[in-house]
């Protein structure tokens, strides 16, 4: 175990508010994985900041009318303050255009460029002619040449997720004045990002820097979908990449270098540097030393992203580090993907979002509502969907009708029977087991079985399946429930009152046991929880920890005599009409999407376009198949062939070589990190000089196209059987 953690969420850029895919994505989990370290005693610094750099802000800037300064000093307040608002406890929110930030990152650049890790090289790049200037990627636009969207940016299609590069464009214009930009020769300073591919690929899929060196993560730790993207971006070799950039905004190259007049530091040499700045100051604010926690071997550097960082942070700014040449590399890189809304993609520039500032203000005192249902959907390992009908179904019938009327019910009987004051009980009074009805209760298993239950749930936390760990917490609750639901205290307290009293203090210190195992997850909740227990505040200071080591010994939580508060609304349920609103508030800001804009068209088709069912067979035909959950690993186009890609499909058990007939529906990028189905026994093919090992599963509607089709959105491991 590491002695500290370092802990950073994605720099959000200061050119717009935060939507519920962020919360998911990046901030929630973090957040989380950070609580419970805490409440474990571990030392972490959890760090985070506004990006307020780059094109994007400029960009903002422009459509708005005013300077770049004047939008991030907006949204950075507007984003600190949402953050702390849903419960998001970074040790310090930071920002890019501090001082500090602009002398570490130019210090960086001195020292790689004192190292030899640059290459100062001419090329040519989109000028603006009308504007008088050169464009950054961020002020071209034009149409993909992956999915054909026409409206992809010069590095990156927000529709398909495509990594590009401005010449990559079909039909390029400046997003400065709409005309047709000519190329023009610059001078720029080049990462050489090719020197550092063989280390990187060993790195990535090893754990170590070098064959035989010290083992630095474990890729099995790692999610399949981060290690396929890095490995399909290495396998196609990676390219030196433009470091500088000609702007009027960012961090500018240090002035003492010949050439820097006009140049600016690229965004993604800076923004990652944000988290050093921002640990920097948080040791300056608290008398702190931030060297171990970025120089010691014995620190564990997690960074929590969306999948659209993998590149940059796994490859990236790993290649930074190294190239610096005093930093260490991170543990893991837990990336999530995408959470989609109502059957679409996210999209901020057609206010299709949930904004989590909006929500804070019409769902006051109901921020955890949210956080639980983030938690629901969170996109662990495939994308997700957030619906508000979901959202109010997990409220309805989990938080209120199970947690909240499970709290309610414990402490209204406990004053009812014994005044408030937590009972003393005979351990070896029978009753039966709220984890088991056909079970006798024993007091003091019931607690290690509470024990076990908080484990199991810090143990997923610890791999980063956090809704498994919910899951979990949520198994608390439940039987808790059963165990006043088993017992009937409330029909058997006059004819067996010593079996009731140990019923409700069992019931008891499992609502104490949530009153702390609740704070990763639901950190108001917690709070409540503990102010009706009338015990105190959590102090974030191995207070699980302290919880495990009483439970373990067969000793309760909260002792006997201990008065506790009055009940209170822990939860309340969410009528009809403000969910209703808040669909009509949504599909008012755009009420007619196009096919083509959603993931999953919400139209059924007609039943004159279903396929016709094919003979009826029997249950042997159908048990002869042996079909498998399977994750691709990564994925390639075959040369000479318009239909098949070939993918690389782990099985668990083994690593499969798979021909697909999808390459006109899919991109390879678009596959990587996919769980599917595969028709494991089937007997290999060869395909255009390759040996195909299976087959994978899709959907296809009336039209021909085609769909994934998964285990489940939960996520499955890979080997396991279909039935």
């Amino acid at each position: 175990m590491k002695k500290r953690h370092l802990v950073t969420a994605a720099l959000p850029y200061a050119n717009g508010p935060l939507h519920i895919g962020h919360l998911a994505g990046a901030y929630l989990p973090a957040d989380i994985y950070v609580r419970y370290l805490r409440l474990m005693g571990r030392d972490v610094v959890f760090v985070c900041g506004s990006d307020e750099h780059g094109a994007a802000i400029t960009v903002k800037a422009r459509k708005e009318g005013t300077t770049p300064r004047a939008i991030v000093d907006k949204y950075h307040a507007m984003l600190k303050d949402t953050f702390e608002k849903i419960g998001i406890a970074f040790d310090i929110y930071h920002r890019t255009s501090e001082p500090l930030h602009h002398e570490t990152s130019q210090d960086f650049f001195r020292t790689l460029l004192k190292n030899n890790q640059f290459e100062e090289k001419e090329s040519d790049q989109y000028f603006d002619e009308v504007a008088g200037q050169f464009l950054a990627d961020r002020y071209i636009v034009g149409t993909c040449p992956v999915c054909a969207h026409p409206e992809a940016y010069g590095d990156q299609c927000e529709k398909c997720g495509s990594t590009l590069s401005p010449t990559d464009l079909i039909n390029p214009k400046s997003m400065l004045s709409g005309s047709v930009p000519v190329m023009r020769p610059t001078k720029h300073w080049y990462l050489r990002l090719d020197q550092h591919e063989q280390w990187l690929r060993e790195w990535i899929n090893t754990g170590r820097t070098a064959e035989g060196g010290k083992q630095l993560h474990n890729p099995a730790d790692w999610k399949n979908h981060v290690l396929g993207q890095c490995n399909s971006w290495l396998e196609q070799g990676l390219q030196p990449r433009a470091m500088t950039r000609d702007l009027d905004w960012g961090v500018d190259v240090p002035h003492e270098i010949p050439g820097s007049e006009g140049k600016k530091l690229y965004v993604w040499l800076d923004a990652p540097i944000g988290y050093i700045s921002a640990t920097k100051q948080w040791a300056l604010d608290n008398d702190k030393d931030w060297k171990p926690y970025w120089q010691n071997d014995d620190t564990a550097l997690i960074h929590f992203i969306g999948k659209d960082n993998i590149v940059f942070h796994c490859l990236i700014f790993p290649a930074i580090l190294k190239a610096h040449g005093e930093f260490i590399l991170p543990v893991n890189v837990p990336a999530n993907q995408f959470l989609n809304l109502e059957g679409r993609k996210l999209s901020t520039s057609k206010n299709w979002a949930v904004w989590v500032h909006e929500y804070c203000e019409e769902f006051k005192g109901q921020e955890d509502v949210l956080r639980y249902n983030m938690i629901k959907k969170m996109p662990e390992q495939s994308d997700s969907e957030f619906t508000w009908k979901g959202f109010q179904e997990t409220n309805n019938n989990e938080l209120v009708n199970n947690l909240a009327n499970f709290v309610n019910r414990v402490l209204v009987l406990m004053h009812k029977y014994y005044d408030g004051l937590v009972p003393s009980v005979n351990p070896d009074q029978s009753f039966k087991s709220g984890w088991d009805a056909e079970k006798t209760g024993q007091y003091n298993e019931e607690l290690h079985l509470l024990h076990q239950k908080l484990e199991a749930m810090g143990a997923e936390i610890e791999r980063f399946d956090f809704r498994e760990a919910l899951r979990i917490f949520m198994e608390i609750s439940s039987a808790g429930n059963a165990l006043l639901q088993f017992n009937e205290p409330w029909k058997t307290e006059k004819e067996n009152p010593e079996m009731v009293k140990v019923v409700m203090n069992l019931a008891l210190q499992h609502v104490a046991a949530l009153s702390v195992a609740a704070r990763p997850f639901l950190p108001f909740a917690a709070a409540k929880l503990r102010d009706m227990l009338n015990l105190a505040p959590l102090r974030d200071e191995g207070d699980l920890l302290d919880v495990l080591n009483e439970l373990v010994e067969g000793n309760p939580i909260v002792l006997p005599n201990h008065a506790i508060g009055q009940a209170a609304h822990l939860f309340s349920r969410i009528p009809d009409e403000v969910i209703q609103k808040q669909i009509d508030k949504l599909t008012a800001t755009d009420p007619a999407p196009t096919t083509t804009e959603q993931e999953q068209p919400n139209t059924t088709p007609s039943p004159s376009k279903y396929e016709p069912l094919k003979e009826t067979i029997q249950f042997d035909d159908f048990a002869k198949m042996d079909l498998r959950t399977g994750t691709i690993l990564t994925a390639e186009k075959v040369e000479k062939s318009k239909k098949l890609l070939k993918l690389s499909v782990d099985m668990g058990f083994e690593t499969r070589t798979i021909l697909s007939g999808i390459a006109e529906h899919f991109t390879p990028e678009e596959v990587v990190g996919k769980q599917v189905v595969v028709l494991a026994n089937l007997a290999p093919r060869v395909m255009m000089g390759t040996e195909s090992q299976g087959m994978i599963l899709f959907a296809e509607d009336s039209e021909g196209k085609l769909g994934f089709v998964g285990p489940s959105a939960n996520g499955w491991p890979n080997g396991m059987g279909v039935k």
